[in-house]
This record gives structure tokens, sequence and C-alpha cells, in this order.
């Protein structure tokens, strides 16, 4: 009997342990989890369903795998709250185990997200949100954007404006992270090429009370005026300018946020505003007609920027994920991929620097019916400087 039992317990313990095997190469290849942290209420509302839709259109259009491992997905609106940012990326890590998360469009509440990245070794990547931290100080390989620093859209602005001539200008934004950011990106550039920021007015996040400031830009007569807002904070903004009296009497211009996603609220009102961005309507490539055709089908939607970066989220995603067969664990090898790799994007061709942030072109647009039609290069090839990177 006691041989009989042992020989029992010996085939249990052999058949239990053929039964690790494939469980163990289950959970290396099962479904990879993609925690969606976006702003889903609120002014940025628009923004975060515009990048979601992006990125799952490049997830179907690969059959709903990355690195051989079917996409599940898990959502939280942020709310463009940066005071429940580290609770809410929190949850998606610690609690509900994703593998990676997407976010967001808010640069203080990306800021939280970035450090808690950082500490838990999670990877991060970033389809708007432009805090120059992100790909700066906290640059890690855990980390990577699909959009923009908030420096270089204003930098390409502030050259172009100085390329036009004037001299005398007003900055107006909302005083947080990102606006500051802009403003100083437009100022640098301007400034080099011979302007000077008489002015730079602010006002708290997500503020829309603009009459005192924009009475105080008409007296001041600057010769252009340049904004960073987006959203429903940019639509207003728009037509507030244009009630003021000042549309036509002093130029406005900014970062193409202000007109991006916007164009049918703003309606005649932005008609011939001129911004910078990474991304216009009417490029007329094939990427980018192939690309608009099937997110038209997809949503019933134009897209705008905010579907590209998603879209491209999706492609730093992918093209880190098939180096190393869908293991998210190995950080150096998925880096050294993505950093090699050169992206067929709607907006161009674009590559990510060591610091992880798109070093691309940045277009001149005017605004044209419902349209931010390029009008020429503002800045060629144009790469964040990453200051405080020791990547």
């Amino acid at each position: 009997m006691k041989k009989t039992s042992r020989f029992f317990r010996l085939a249990l313990l052999a058949s239990a342990t053929a039964l690790m095997v494939p469980l163990a190469s289950a959970q290396a290849t099962g479904k990879l989890k993609v925690g969606l942290m976006l702003p889903y209420t609120g002014t940025y509302a628009a923004l975060g369903t515009a990048i979601e839709n992006g990125f799952k259109l490049y997830i179907d259009e690969h059959g709903g795998k990355l690195g051989g491992r079917e996409v599940e997905y898990i959502k939280v609106d942020d709310e463009s709250n940066p005071a429940k940012a580290t609770d809410n990326v929190n949850k998606l890590i610690k609690r509900d185990n994703v593998d990676v998360v997407v976010g967001t469009v808010h640069s203080g509440v990306v800021m939280a997200m970035a450090k808690v990245a950082n500490d838990t070794n999670t990877l991060l990547i970033v389809p708007n949100a432009g805090a120059n931290a992100v790909t700066g100080p906290l640059c890690s390989n855990n980390i990577y954007r699909s959009s923009f620093s908030n420096w270089q859209p204003a930098y390409a602005m502030g050259e172009a404006a100085a390329k036009k001539g004037y001299k005398k200008a007003v900055t107006i934004t909302w005083k947080y992270g990102a606006g500051e950011e802009s403003v100083g990106g437009f100022k640098e550039s301007f400034e080099k090429g011979g302007g000077k920021v008489v002015k730079e007015l602010s006002l708290p996040f997500p503020n829309v009370e603009f009459q005192a400031l924009l009475t105080e830009i008409a007296a001041m007569k600057p010769d252009v005026v340049y904004t960073f807002f987006a959203g429903g904070g940019a639509v207003k903004f728009v037509k507030d300018y244009a009630a003021a009296g000042l549309k036509g009497k002093i130029p406005l211009i900014g970062a193409g946020f202000l007109t991006d996603g916007t164009l049918d609220a703003q309606g005649a009102d932005a008609s011939g505003l001129q911004t910078a961005l990474h991304y216009a309507d009417s490029l007329n490539t094939k990427r980018d007609n192939d690309f608009r055709l099937a997110y038209a089908k997809a949503f019933k939607l134009q897209p705008d920027v905010y579907a590209v970066q998603g879209y491209d989220a999706g492609q730093i995603l992918g093209a880190g994920l098939a180096a190393v067969k869908g293991d998210v664990s190995k950080k150096a090898e998925f880096a050294a991929a993505v950093e090699r790799a050169k992206f067929d994007s709607p907006r161009g061709m674009f590559t990510l620097s060591k610091a992880h942030n798109p070093v691309q072109d940045f277009y001149l647009r005017q605004v044209s019916g419902v349209e931010n039609k390029s009008i020429g290069l503002a800045s060629k090839a144009l790469a964040d400087p990453a200051r405080g990177c020791k990547l």
C-alpha cells in the first residue's frame, strides 16, 4: 500500500508539473491589458475620445493584437484633474494590473502619471500632454510620447512670427504647465528672431472669462497675439476675440490646438487664423488620405491631430512589442526597437529622439472654411531640446 500510494503521489506531482508549463506559457502570451486614462468629461472630453478612436483604429487594423497578444481595454476618466491623477493611475496599475497605460491630455495630470510609471516600472505612452519634463527630467525607458512637447509647436510658431516681421507680441493662456511652457517656447524663438514679448497674460485653468484680458490687449495694441488654448476654452476664446473687435485689427496666432477639433464650433470667427502644428488638413499624401478614409468609415467623423496622436501611440506600442514578442518587461529591448524605428504617420514620417519625443515637421496652417490647411513649413524636423533628460 505504501509503495502504491507513493507511486500515485509522484504521478500526481508529475501531472501537476506538466500542467504548469502551458499555464506559464499562456500567461506570457495572454491578453495585453491597456489602460486608457483620458478625459471623457469636461473641457477636453472630445480630445480624449479622438485619441481613443485613433488608438483603437491602429489596433483594429492589426486584427486586435499587438506583439501576438489580444488587446483588452480598461478605461478611466481622468477628468483633467491633477488632484485625482495619482489615485487614478494607481487603480489601473495596481488594481487592474494593466501592462501599459496610454494617457493623457492635461499636462498636470501626466506629470503625476509619469512619476507613478517610473516608480512602478510601468510602460506609459503619452498621446497628447506636452509637459516638457516628461521627456526631460522624467525621461526613461518606461515613457514614450506620440505627440509633441509643449515647447515644439510654440517654438515653431515663434520662428514663423519672427520671419513675418512682427516685433511686439502679447501672449495669453491658462496659468498651468502647458500654457506656461508654450509661452516659453514661443518667447524663446520669437525673441531669438528679433521680436519682443511685451506682456504675458494668463488666467486660471479652465476659466474662460476673457473679457478683462481682451480689453487690456486692445489698449496695448501689439503687432500680434500668441495664444495657447484647446478644446472648449479655445472655442470661446476665438469667439470672444472676434466679439471684442480684435479680429482683423491685431493678428491672432497660436499653437495649433487653438483651431484643431474646434473649427465647427468656432465658425467664421476662426477664418484666416494661423497656427503651427505637426499635422494639417489636406496634406494630400496617400498615407494621410488612407488614414482619413479609414477613420471616417469607422467613426463617422473626420480625424484631427488628437486622432493622429492616438493612432501613433498604437504605432509606437506595436513597434516595441513586435521586437520583444509581446513581453513588456523587456524595457531595454523595447526602447532600442522604438528608437530605431521610422514611423510612417498620417502627419508625415517621424522618429523618436533618445528622450522618446517625436522629431517631426511643424506645418504653418491657415484656417479656410472648416480646415486647417498647410501653407508651408514653420519648422523642419524639429527636435525638443529634452533639457534635463539623463538617458
